[in-house]
């Protein structure tokens, strides 16, 4: 590998500089920073979106993430790109429930509350949001939103997973726990939305 050594690039008069052929990689050793004073193109660009929703009432009265029927797959273009999860839930459960969720890639729970512990106990429940059930004839809203860096192209799967208070309580997936049939009882959606953004 060779070096060069300049303080200054310049194209000739009336053409662009070009850096690499299509299919090269450009490397940025890492502690090297690039200055922009000009305008740059490129970066940060939305270069794809995907997006399921889902009308299942999956339900689990484990205090353990249990992934529902929710799952999108995205292949990022490029390792340096990221993916923006943006997903909407419908929740329900007996009255006093908390349903609490994450997003999984594969089996990585991403974005989980902090296990730092200043008191010396260990009984609280890592999530990434929760919503709080008043009622077995109702259903909550609640919502997720992460920029994660997978750092592959290979096709990658995120899973909305769900966790509940306890035994007793169980956590369920766009119904309410009574599901009675009256127009005042609903039924719900949940949606996650996958952006890959250029890195």
């Amino acid at each position: 590998m060779s070096t060069i050594n300049v303080n200054t690039w310049e194209p000739e008069s009336g053409t662009d500089l070009t850096l690499g052929a299509s299919g090269d990689t450009i490397t940025i050793p890492s502690g090297a920073t690039i200055t922009n004073s000009g305008t740059a193109t490129g970066f940060g660009k939305v270069l794809q979106v995907v997006s399921t929703s889902y009308n299942g009432n999956d339900s689990t009265t484990s205090n353990s993430f249990v992934n529902t029927g929710l799952a999108q797959a995205i292949t990022p273009s490029a390792t340096s790109s990221k993916v923006l999860i943006i997903c909407s839930i419908s929740a329900g459960g007996a009255a006093d429930s908390r349903p609490g969720f994450c997003i999984k890639r594969g089996s990585t729970e991403l974005n989980l509350g902090s296990a730092t512990d200043p008191s010396a106990t260990s009984s609280r429940t890592l999530v990434t949001n929760a919503t709080y059930v008043t009622s077995a004839d109702r259903i909550k809203s609640t919502g997720l939103t992460y920029l994660d860096s997978p750092s592959t192209t290979s096709a990658t799967t995120y899973t909305l997973a769900m966790l509940a208070r306890d035994a007793s309580f169980a956590s369920i997936l766009n119904i309410s726990s009574s599901d009675g049939d009256y127009s005042y009882v609903y039924r719900g959606a949940s949606t996650i939305v996958l952006m890959e953004i250029a890195g």
